[in-house]
């Protein structure tokens, strides 16, 4: 046995060191591979979840104790939005909000049933929030189907009654707290009695029985269910539900009505034989205005919200919620006169009564200060309350041979070339000769009268020349230069071979402000309607700063273009008195002519004060398309050509 076999080892003594010392938090964790090192375990797991958990109680506690229900009534207290001139005076002032309160009871249960169904089918049962609604409804997006709100109909009346309309943080936490101290302090009848009178609805209306007026002109408590699926469609947000509006809002109408019929079958609330007793959509009535916007008010009012819409993203709904101060652009010597001038020659040339060709005549003009784009007047149509489209502003109407002089600029800036030749200058005072080359007139040797100058055939009919010009140019580049001097691309029409000739359809504020592009020397500024937009005091959008105008145009293709358009102008006084045009003095002139086979005719006419653009047309409740112009007011008219012209020349001239 050897000597050493019971000898006891000496002990090892170990020593705390920094690597050795037990750490609070084991994390990453002492011990394991390369991964599982960086993988935390079950404990851990459980500690972050419960300090997380500890935490958002916490939070909700202090926001439960934080957050008390508001003055309800100083909440819904609302104010008029006012619009004024531009020189500061008061145009309209809209006034309170268009909402009849109305009790539970006037409410037929059909009704109710089809908002619950839409809205918030767990209405009854919940505790005035829902985070099975919110992921509900989050699933249903992504999968593309028709959903149910997020916010429960409690959170909704919430939002409606005693907070604002902002999408912030702050404001949902606030809400959901308020949410679950209404449903504990108030009835559910009473909260649903207030969700569907402080609801929107569009068309200016809140509550249920503003929308039963506003949609079937009807008390709420007559609505039967297929209407009140209807209006409860219009929840969802009624700028996309509106059936009325455009064809893909009724569409979307459509499809969410027979949702929310199928819905009220599928959670109890209606029978399967009710449902089937309704297949026709319930078309609502044709939008009407408040005679306050009578006359040519509600289209200054449309324009002016249009351009605050497009410019702070502000909805209707949020407009109609009241307590703006807007302040716009338009001059009101201006829009008396224009009125006066439109309705001068109306009554004085066009007789429905007497002939069947006058049926049906529309005016649209706007004038528009070239210098910043300032729209000053317009004239939308006989009265808003009466005629809803507002002619000043709208697409549809064809603008003839008065677009002639964006191809003439066009071939300017760009050349042409002919028969697909090498691309050659062009100016005014070029033509086609007999084998399609293009040649200059100059030294009093020009072309004969079966050539016209480009200069001659923009004032003289030359359709034929024209569209010619724009293939040689090339109809992208016209249209690009057409949209860079302020028309709107979506505006344009088909890029076909009578493109040239005036097939697009802008409107007359857009025309108005490209013209002012060629007296302004090429510099272009779109057309604006509000300088000032007010909210308690506070100025939102920067309005008052404007960007500064970009160049359109070289200077040289804009200014001969402009002296090309003031010869035609000389040449248009001959459709006006003599009076009138020595006051008007010199102006650039576009217009339809004699060889224009479209449904419409214009004049634009523009001076370095103000450009303005006139439109005549027709049409008929029954005919889709435009209606001919032919023998309009007589047939020596030259298919109504010569009253626009006649309307600018009053209103221009006018003292």
């Amino acid at each position: 046995m050897s000597k050493h076999r019971n000898t006891p080892r000496p002990r090892r003594h170990r020593t705390k060191d920094a690597t050795t010392r037990k750490r609070f938090i084991d994390y990453p964790r002492r011990g394991r591979g390369r991964l599982r090192r960086w993988l935390p375990s079950w404990r851990q797991v459980l500690c972050v979840v419960t300090l997380c958990v500890g935490c958002l109680a916490g939070l909700f506690a202090w926001a439960y104790a934080a957050f008390d229900i508001p003055d309800e009534n100083a909440a819904a207290r609302q104010e008029a939005n006012t619009y004024y001139w531009s020189d500061g005076s008061q145009m309209v002032s809209l006034g309170a909000l268009n909402r009849n309160i109305v009790r539970l009871s006037d409410v037929p249960d059909s009704v109710e049933n089809a908002v619950i169904a839409a809205e918030n089918e767990s209405f009854y049962r919940d505790s005035g929030v829902s985070f099975q609604g919110i992921v509900r409804a989050a699933a249903s997006a992504v999968q593309g189907e028709e959903t149910q709100g997020g916010s429960t109909i409690t959170q909704q009346y919430v939002k409606n009654t005693y907070l604002s309309q902002e999408q912030t943080v702050s404001r949902k936490v606030k809400e959901f707290v308020i949410s679950l101290k209404v449903d504990r302090t108030k009835s559910k009848q009473e909260i649903l009695q207030g969700y569907l009178n402080t609801s929107w609805f569009g068309r200016g209306a809140y509550g249920i029985e503003a929308a039963a007026q506003a949609y079937y002109g009807i008390p709420a408590k007559k609505l039967d269910p297929s209407q009140g699926a209807m209006l409860a469609a219009l929840l969802k947000g009624a700028e996309l539900y509106d059936p009325s509006t455009s064809a893909s809002n009724h569409d979307r109408a459509v499809d969410r009505w027979k949702w929310i019929l199928d819905r009220q079958v599928k959670v109890g609330l209606m029978s399967r034989a009710d449902r089937d007793a309704y297949r026709t959509f319930p078309e609502p009535r044709k939008q009407s205005t408040s005679t306050n916007l009578g006359g040519q008010t509600g289209y200054l009012v449309d324009v002016a919200n249009k351009y605050i819409k497009q410019r702070t993203l502000l909805t209707d709904q949020e407009l109609a919620h009241g307590g703006y101060k807007i302040y716009t652009t338009f001059d009101k010597n201006r829009m008396r006169k224009l009125s006066t001038a439109v309705e001068g020659v109306l009554s004085k040339n066009i007789d429905p009564g007497k002939r069947e060709a006058d049926k049906g005549v529309q005016v649209g003009a706007a004038s528009v200060r070239p210098s910043d784009g300032a729209i000053l007047a317009l004239y939308g149509g006989p009265d808003a309350t009466k005629h809803f489209t507002n002619n000043a502003d709208t697409s549809g109407v064809p603008v003839g041979s008065a677009f002639k002089p964006f191809v003439l600029a066009s071939a300017l800036e760009n050349g042409a070339r002919p028969r697909g030749g090498d691309r050659q200058d062009v100016s005014p005072d070029t033509y086609y000769g007999d084998d399609g080359a293009l040649r200059t007139a100059s030294d009093g040797a020009g072309p004969d009268d079966s050539h016209p100058t480009l200069r001659q055939a923009l004032t003289t009919g030359g359709n034929a020349t024209y569209v010619t010009l724009g293939r040689d140019v090339g109809l992208e580049k016209v249209r690009e230069t057409a949209v860079n001097t302020g028309l709107l691309k979506e505006s344009m029409a088909e890029l076909e071979q009578t493109f040239p000739v005036g097939t697009s359809t802008p409107s007359a504020i857009r025309m108005a402000d490209a013209y002012g592009t060629f007296v302004r020397h090429g510099l272009q500024n779109d057309p604006y309607s509000v300088t000032r937009l007010l909210k308690d005091g506070t100025s939102i959008g920067g309005f008052e700063s404007r960007a500064k105008p970009r160049r359109a145009l070289e200077k040289d293709v804009a200014d001969r273009v402009a002296d090309t358009l003031r010869e035609a102008g000389t040449k248009s006084a001959a459709d006006m008195d003599a009076d009138a045009a020595e006051r008007i003095g010199s102006f650039a002139a576009g217009r339809t002519g004699d060889q224009d086979r479209l449904r419409s005719a214009w004049f634009v006419g523009a001076t370095d004060e103000l450009s303005t653009a006139v439109m005549m047309f027709r049409t008929s409740p029954d005919e889709p398309r435009l209606l001919p112009m032919s023998d309009v007011g007589g047939d020596t008219t030259q298919r109504g050509n010569v009253f626009p012209a006649r309307i600018w020349a009053d209103y221009t001239s006018a003292r």
